[in-house]
């Protein structure tokens, strides 16, 4: 089985990750949507929210599975038999971060291999830092979010 990784916060999920999830999924045999506990990020959502409106945003993907991980990335996809990485890029300002990590986790882990992917072009501004600023600020994000992750999101905020 060819499995792959699709790590990050998803504080909250979006629809460009939610692009990037279904076209990774073509590609692989499973892909694992590992939301990460450790994150230097101060996360709206707990973990186990996040775990959850992922796991609902994908219920119609059969070849996708969420997961919480902790600690070192490549030790998680090591547990996993996983043969890659799936890293989203939204613009080139998101490239030199990116390249820099798939060299780290290249170093520590040679046979796991790194593929970026960029949402369509019309979700490439949607970034979930954005997204949780909008619905702070009381605005809509029903076009960038899955319905049930701008419900969470109105549920947070005050008033």
């Amino acid at each position: 089985m060819r499995r792959a990784l699709y790590p990050g916060s998803f504080d909250p999920i979006t629809n460009g990750h939610l692009d990037v999830i279904a076209r990774a999924s073509g590609l692989f045999d499973e892909l694992v949507v590992a939301v990460a506990k450790d994150n230097a990020k101060k996360s709206l959502f707990t973990l186990d929210e996040r775990v959850e409106l992922l796991r609902e945003a994908t219920r119609e993907m059969p070849k996708v599975r969420v997961l919480p991980f902790e600690g070192l990335l490549v030790n998680f996809a090591r547990e996993l038999d996983a043969v890659a990485l799936v890293r989203g890029l939204r613009a080139v300002s998101d490239f030199e971060f990116e390249f820099q990590l798939a060299l780290m986790n290249r170093k520590l882990e040679p046979n796991l291999e790194t593929l970026f992917l960029m949402p369509r072009e019309e979700l490439t501004y949607i970034s979930s830092r954005l997204v949780k600023e909008i619905a702070r600020l009381g605005g809509r994000v029903e076009q960038f979010v899955p319905a049930h992750v701008a419900a969470a999101l109105a549920s947070r905020q005050p008033g």
